[in-house]
This record gives C-alpha cells, structure tokens and sequence, in this order.
C-alpha cells in the first residue's frame, strides 16, 4: 500500500494506472475509520481493480462552533486497517495541499436538496463536501466512487453533481452498517458517554417503528412523523434536530407515502449530533 499527500504524485500514480488499463475505486473519508468505511473498501475492492482512500478532514465543511479541531483523527490506525483491507493507495493530504494560500475557489449544487435537513443547521456544510470530493475526483481519477447510505443527503447531492457537471465516473451507494444494538456507526459516536450511548438507539428504534407503521397501512406523512418524535422523545437525553419525510429520490415534500421515501433524522445527545435514515418504499 502506498500512501501520498502530494496532489501532483497521487494524480500521476492514479493516470499510470488508467494507462495500464486498470479501472480505480475512491472510498472519500475523514479518516478515524470503522467497519461502516471498510464496508465501502470491501465493495471498492470487488468491484475496481485499484482501490484508493482518501484521508482528509476537510476545514470547509464545518460551520463556526463545530467539531473540526476536536474530529477525532487516527491515521496510523486507519493506515494499519486499509493495508489490512488491501488497499492499494491512501490519499491523506494536509490542508495547505489541498487549499493552498489564495485558495478561492467553490463548487456548490443550489436547490431544495441542498437547502433542508442538514443544510438548516449547517448552512456551509454541503459547499464545503461537493468542493472537496470534486477535487478527490478530478486527483484520483474514480472510475467509481463509493459512499454510504448513512448520509442518504450527501449523497444525493454528489450524485446531482455528478450528473450535472458530466463527471465521468458512478457513485456507488453502500448500506448502513451498525452496531449489533442498531446504533450506525459513526466516528463521532466516540464523543458518547455511556449514557448517551445508550439513550442514542432510539434512532434506530424510532425509524423501526415507522416502518412498522408505514407496513401496517398508514400513508399519512404527518401521522408517522409524529410517531417519530414521540418515540424520541422517550429518550430524556435527545433533542430533536430534525425527523423528516421526504421522497427519496430528490428530497421533495411529500403528504402521502407512495413509491420509496427516505426517513432522516438529525438529534442531540449532550453537544454530539447524530443522523440516521431509512429508505421505506411502498
């Protein structure tokens, strides 16, 4: 496995190995890795001939106030996962490299799916993701890139841009992977107390329980919302930042569940935000 944090020698060890014929999978990550990231290698490695993860906490994407100097980072760790995964390069640039002085330039996808949900609260949060994982594509020459399902937003918005822009490469959904107590792993869950760790499954016990009401027959959006925020609610320690339902193919509003609809939610234990989702289709 080899590792590069220069832009120019991660871009030619990537078109040496177009030349060669061999087709490239970029797993884009903020590194302080867990089985949930290795899930998208495992695809990356069936389905590309080379595998490239990228390693990067991206400063653009965090708003004032939030977790960039104190997101949790491991990078020997996560080095010592990716060659067990077999890996064949890791992309873990500084911050200059990538922004280097004068840096001013943007890529933003404007419209409703870019302005709800997470963007409410994080007004800068999504420039920040389709600038940096723009340049990962035009750096690592992706034939496809893998992202998961986690942050159903995300990528939705990616594959927007993707389609939009005439990236010449596809984007890979890759399901949720969670704890054996259903709580989706994430690198912030490390910022849980014990009790918060526990009060946090109610995210995916309020979601089953939608879909348990969804299956049962109901199709009224505000009656299985309201289901959803009762069900959190019982959780003492959660505050609500958002539990929506939207059609999960562009995050339009929708007053009756037909066709597939994405369930997202967004809640506060102590300073730590969680977010979880569902994809129910009728």
């Amino acid at each position: 496995m080899q590792t590069f944090t220069s832009v120019i020698k991660m871009q030619e060890w990537c078109k040496e190995q177009k030349r060669e014929g061999k087709t490239i999978g970029l797993v884009p990550t903020m590194g302080y890795l867990h089985q949930g990231h290795l899930a998208l290698v495992r695809e990356a490695r069936r389905a590309c001939d080379i595998v490239v993860v990228s390693i990067f906490v991206n400063p653009i994407q965090f708003g004032v106030g939030e977790d960039f100097e104190d997101y949790p980072r491991d990078l020997d760790k996560d080095s010592l996962l990716l060659e067990q995964g077999q890996v064949d390069a890791v992309f873990a640039p500084s911050i200059k490299e990538m922004y280097p002085l004068g840096y001013n330039s943007f890529v933003e996808v404007l419209g409703e799916i870019s302005q709800k949900l997470c963007a409410q609260s994080r007004p800068i949060h999504f420039r920040g993701v389709t600038t940096v994982v723009s340049k990962l594509f035009h750096i690592c020459l992706p034939d496809q890139a893998f992202f998961g399902q986690k942050d159903a937003q995300q990528v939705m918005i990616i594959e927007k841009m993707v389609r939009e822009l005439n990236f010449p490469l596809s984007i890979v959904r890759v399901p949720i992977v969670r704890e054996e107590d259903g709580l989706a792993l994430s690198s912030r869950n490390v910022y849980l107390d014990a009790e918060q760790r526990k009060q946090a499954l109610v995210l995916n016990r309020s979601l089953q329980a939608a879909r348990e009401l969804i299956q049962s027959g109901e199709r009224n959006v505000a009656k299985v919302k309201s289901l959803l925020e009762q069900t959190i609610k019982t959780s003492p320690g959660a505050i609500i930042g958002y539990a929506e339902i939207y059609d999960a193919s562009d995050l339009t509003e929708v007053e009756e569940i037909k066709g597939q609809v994405l369930i997202a939610l967004a809640v506060k234990f102590g300073t730590t935000r969680l977010i979880d989702n569902l994809l129910v289709e009728v």
